[in-house]
């Protein structure tokens, strides 16, 4: 007999962690479930009205108005039309000493009205936030290599034949005082 309770009550027991364990998997069943759809509907759907912004892409570098950004085209010009041709290398959008001397100096009236009787402008940009064309960009590296550029703003003068006449950079005194040194260089 006393064995026969004692299986009896081992089968109770064995039932009731059973019913334990089915009532704790369908409670957890039940948080998962309820979770899953709090998460699902808590969580923002993406429609025409709740995109996120999307961040600009990078802008595409153009030069200054009146500037080349070809060597080849550059060069042509100023041979046909007997002028000096000014390389300016630039970082156009991270490079105070440049973004000065277009300031002050490259979009000046008195700079443009000499440029267009004197110059062909030519600007090798090496800016940081804007893109550039590849071709453009292997040019520009190519020519700082070349001509052995150390730093931004370097401006280098050729005749119109292609003769290095000399290096400017960023000086204080407007468009007069670059004028002047671009004078110098001309008459040698």
């Amino acid at each position: 007999m006393r064995r026969a309770s004692f299986v009896q009550k081992e089968r109770r027991l064995a039932d009731e962690a059973k019913l334990r364990e089915v009532r704790s998997v369908k409670f957890l069943r039940l948080i998962l479930a309820v979770a899953t759809l709090l998460a699902v509907s808590c969580s923002k759907k993406e429609t025409a009205e709740t995109q996120p912004e999307k961040k600009p892409e990078t802008q595409v570098a153009a030069a200054k108005p009146g500037w080349l950004t070809s060597l080849e085209q550059a060069q042509k010009e100023a041979q046909a039309k007997n002028r000096l041709l000014l390389m300016d290398f630039t970082g156009s959008d991270w490079c105070g000493w440049c973004i000065m001397l277009d300031k002050e100096v490259f979009s000046k009236p008195e700079f443009k009205d000499y440029a267009n009787k004197n110059l062909v402008l030519l600007e090798l940009d090496f800016p940081r936030a804007k893109k550039m064309p590849p071709e453009v960009t292997a040019q520009n590296e190519k020519l700082a290599i070349k001509y052995g550029i150390q730093g931004f703003p370097t401006v280098v003068v050729f005749d119109s034949n292609g003769k290095p006449l000399g290096a400017l950079g960023y000086q204080a005194g407007g468009p007069q005082a670059f004028i002047a040194e671009l004078e110098k260089l001309r008459k040698g």
